[in-house]
């Protein structure tokens, strides 16, 4: 999950973030016996990014319920940088919290790898009927532990500038936007192109190679790795759909050559350099938070090409917590129905429960963004939905999508044609798949 300001952009909640030496160095509970004082147990949580959980108020409310807890989160701002400590400290216990998100991308190496660092929830009769099945067997182990609880999902759209659609020529309405593409990530290029050709001379269609190759490649089933749990990402229709329209990005020069999430990005999306950007619940924040007032009302939000999920996140509890019980009551109440729609609600991040969508429909369909425009994004974000695939995720997705996205970014900006770009960009995953 990334998530960022508040959906209706009214106020920012602060959020502390550590430095990555702080959380490598921070106490568990298995290191300071929970912080325990006068009856009270302190529960450390960490996260990655502003994961929207403090900001949303629900760590305040648990304790104001459960005035005998203490929660206290640390967050490192890059989940590359917090997963690799976490799998740092997983075998020897030291440094862990209670409690630790994890990213869909690691979701499977976590449940079928490193599963024993983690409690099984059914040990503790936690309900998990109400979650999407596929969002559920994402964190269930082949032999049915589950070490993991979703908080939210990642349901596909497409962010863009209407002035600078204005200005093109083309359509503004969110509607007759989605037309422009509907069905088809060709038709989202060939509407580029006639951007690149019509459109401001300073202004890029795409923000970077790697989020649109992250758009398409998150709506196949199979895309790094197959049924059998082989890695395939070579054979893979997904993966080469997806490559082959991200290089067309970069043959048509319509990206800012920029990598995701870097600071050159974010100075990026600030600036107004981009008309479009993939857009899944969470990137809603972010340009937000980087545009500021001066993209208010300029951004709006329409349906992406086809269905697909891109993000999505879990919270686990360690075995080395000396507050099991408590922490799983915790993730419980965390993930439950009514606090996943005020998540969405205050932040914006998507429900991964069924029945959160269904008891609170009327909620949901009724949230609007303001800085977009006042797109009626529960609306659409419950549209998009609709069609995901169940996603095959294997041990080290993160790893090839990161290599991936960083060969096309290679491409980019090093004028390799794509055939050049493939074969250094496979080498680089073997051999880090080979470590």
């Amino acid at each position: 999950m990334r998530t960022t300001p508040r959906t209706r952009m009214t106020r920012r909640a602060a959020v502390g973030t550590a430095a990555m030496m702080l959380a490598v160095t921070a106490c568990s509970s298995s290191d300071s016996g929970g912080g325990d004082d006068g009856g009270q147990i302190t529960l450390t949580v960490g996260v990655f990014g502003q994961f929207g959980l403090e900001e949303a108020g629900l760590y305040e409310e648990y304790m104001e319920l459960n005035d005998n807890i203490v929660i206290e989160q640390t967050s490192v701002q890059e989940n590359s940088d917090y997963y690799a400590a976490l799998l740092t400290r997983l075998p020897t216990g030291s440094g862990l919290m209670d409690i630790q998100a994890v990213e869909v991308g690691n979701i499977y190496e976590v449940t079928n790898e490193l599963g024993q660092y983690f409690v099984d929830l059914n040990d503790y009769d936690v309900d998990t009927g109400h979650f999407m099945d596929w969002k559920a067997a994402q964190a269930t182990s082949e032999d049915g532990r589950v070490v993991g609880l979703g908080t939210d999902t990642g349901p596909m759209g497409l962010c863009y500038r209407t002035d600078y659609f204005e200005e093109a020529g083309l359509p503004t309405d969110r509607e007759e936007v989605s037309e422009l593409w509907a069905g088809s990530w060709e038709d989202y290029i060939a509407t580029g192109e006639q951007f690149m050709s019509d459109g401001p001379d300073d202004v890029k269609w795409v923000d970077s190679p790697g989020g649109v190759f992250n758009a398409v490649v998150n709506g196949y089933e199979e895309r790094f790795y197959n049924a059998a749990g082989e890695v395939s990402y070579k054979e893979s229709q997904g993966v080469s759909d997806a490559w082959d329209i991200a290089m067309r990005a970069v043959d048509g020069e319509m990206t800012t050559k920029q990598a995701q999430f870097t600071p050159d990005w974010e100075r990026s999306v600030a600036n107004g350099d981009f008309a479009t950007i993939s857009c899944p619940p969470w990137m809603l924040g972010y340009i937000a938070d980087k545009s500021g007032d001066a993209g208010k009302g300029l951004w709006d939000y329409a349906a992406a090409p086809q269905p697909g999920n891109w993000g999505g996140s879990f919270l686990t509890v360690t075995e080395a917590s000396q507050h099991k019980e408590e922490a799983v009551k915790l993730i419980e109440w965390l993930t439950a129905p009514e606090q996943q729609v005020r998540l969405f609600t205050e932040r914006g991040s998507f429900p991964s429960s069924e029945e959160a969508i269904a008891n609170s429909e009327d909620e949901i369909q009724g949230v609007t963004h303001d800085y977009f425009a006042d797109a009626p994004i529960g609306e659409l974000f419950t549209q998009a939905v609709d069609g995901i695939p169940t996603l095959i995720v294997g041990p080290r997705d993160q790893v090839i999508q990161e290599g991936l996205a960083n060969g096309l970014l290679a491409a980019d900006t090093q004028g390799l044609d794509g055939d050049e770009a493939w074969d250094a960009t496979v080498r680089s995953i073997d051999n880090a798949l080979d470590d």
